[in-house]
Parts: C-alpha cells; sequence; structure tokens
C-alpha cells in the first residue's frame, strides 16, 4: 500500500486525475470506476479541465458505480446514477452509453447485485477504482464488520452513515436505509484501487486503515490485501498517522518514472 501525503484537497485532486489520464491514454477503453459524495469532486474537476484543454481523450472510457441507493425513483437527483452522469459523465463529455451500474429501483434488488457484479467480471474488471472512506472505515458502502469476501449485495446503511449523508437531501428521513454496494471481494478484484480521504475527520478512519490490524470492523483494512492500493491524504487526515514522515520521505524519493 502507498501513502502519499497532500497539502490539500486540489492537490490530491489534480495527483490522481493525473494517474487516471495516464491509464486512459495507455489504454483508451479503460474501465474507471467512481466513487461519490464530495471528496472526490477535486477529481473529476481536474480530469474535466485536462479533457476540456485537449490534453486528454476519453471518448473511449468506460465509467461504472462503485455503489447505488436503494429504492429512490429512476431520475431522482441524489440517487448515485443521477450524481454521477452530473458530477462525472456530463464533464466529460461522455455518454450514457458508456457508462453502468446497478440499478437500485429494481423489482428484484438481490438479483440486481447479483447480475451487476457479473456485469462488471463481463466488462474485463474494472481497471482503476477510486474509493472514498467513512468515518467508521467503510469503503463503498461495506458498513463495519462486512464480509472482507462479500460480493456486490444489499446493504443496510448504519445511522452514522445515513446522518453523514442527510447533507445531501432536505432531511435524514428522506436517506434511504438501504443500497448496493459492490462486496470488498468485489472491490479487491480492481486492478488499481486509488483511495482519497480529506478533512480531520476522516484521521482516525485513515490511521486504522493504513497502520492498524487487518479487520472486518475497519473495512477499509482490506486495501493492506491489494498488491497496488494508493492512499492518498490531505495533510489534516494524515494528522494520526505515527508514520506519516516516513510516508512523506518514501514518496519523495519515488522514482519519477513511477505514477501512483
Amino acid at each position: 500500500m502507498e501513502i502519499v501525503i497532500v497539502p490539500d484537497a486540489a492537490a490530491g485532486g489534480e495527483l490522481i486525475a493525473s494517474a487516471m489520464a495516464e491509464l486512459v491514454t495507455r489504454k483508451p477503453d479503460a474501465l474507471l470506476g467512481v466513487a461519490t459524495g464530495s471528496t472526490p469532486l477535486p477529481i473529476y474537476q481536474a480530469l474535466a479541465a485536462k479533457v476540456r484543454s485537449g490534453a486528454l481523450d476519453v471518448s473511449r472510457a468506460r465509467v461504472c458505480q462503485l455503489d447505488e441507493y436503494v429504492g429512490l425513483p429512476t431520475g431522482h437527483p441524489e440517487s448515485y446514477r443521477s450524481v454521477v452522469l452530473r458530477e462525472v459523465i456530463e464533464p466529460l463529455g461522455l455518454t450514457e452509453a458508456s457508462f453502468f451500474g446497478p440499478d437500485g429501483a429494481a423489482e428484484d434488488v438481490a438479483a440486481e447485485a447479483i447480475a451487476y457484479d457479473r456485469a462488471l467480471a463481463a466488462a474485463g474488471g474494472v481497471d482503476l477504482q477510486l474509493l472514498g472512506i467513512g468515518t467508521d472505515g467503510h469503503i463503498g458502502f461495506n458498513e463495519p464488520c462486512s464480509s472482507l469476501a462479500s460480493r456486490t449485495r444489499i446493504k443496510t446503511l448504519t445511522q452514522q452513515t445515513r446522518v453523514d449523508n442527510a447533507r445531501f437531501f432536505d432531511s435524514l428521513d428522506q436517506v434511504p436505509h438501504h443500497v448496493i454496494t459492490q462486496g470488498i471481494g468485489t472491490i479487491l478484484e480492481a486492478r488499481h484501487l486509488v483511495l482519497l480521504a480529506t478533512g480531520e475527520a476522516k484521521a482516525d478512519a485513515v490511521a486504522a486503515t493504513v497502520e492498524g490490524p487487518l479487520s472486518a470492523l475497519v473495512p477499509a483494512s482490506a486495501l493492506q490485501l491489494h498488491p497496488h492500493a494508493t492512499v492518498v491524504v490531505d495533510e489534516a487526515a494524515a494528522s494520526g498517522l505515527k508514520l506519516a514522515d516516513y510516508f512523506r520521505a518514501t514518496y519523495a524519493a519515488k522514482p519519477a518514472w513511477q505514477s501512483i
């Protein structure tokens, strides 16, 4: 696992966007797994700037969702499909044909989750999966004590996660209780995992993920098992790391030819 400490969220967004641009340049039809929420917005903004400037062609790239709320009507502005269309697909000049994810309004949600897991494999697997981290250490919506071998499935959100996400809705009552999420086992099949965390509120979760033991209590600690996982954190999110100076020195000594 590589730990990269950056000055702020904008620097983290630019660093990760550059890595994604390198991937798409090398593999034009790369499958990019995207995350939602406020944390990854600097990534998408930096990536869109590269497209607008003509420095990057993403016309053949494909995009897939990490998770989706269950029960929101099709087209609801806070469904993750709508969010990804608004914050990723449209700014990059892509079409819906390049984007797929699970349908949280499906009649048989359990079957939809299984079908999505199979669809990811049929698409050749995810080349780069972006991740955020919850204050309780969840990734995707794999809440604490999720199986480290779990597949895409329905999960019940913790009250803390619903409270954290209530800022996107008019009230807490409107936040769904259930989601479809890629499982931890599914996430670990992506070729490159990139987790971005910013802000002091994420410091404890980051420290437990990076320096703590592998534990289902901290789902993000499963990244320790991945052969190519990158954790990018700003100074505030890195404030709980005991080995922060070592991580800074390691990154400073990294060969120029080696991207994240």
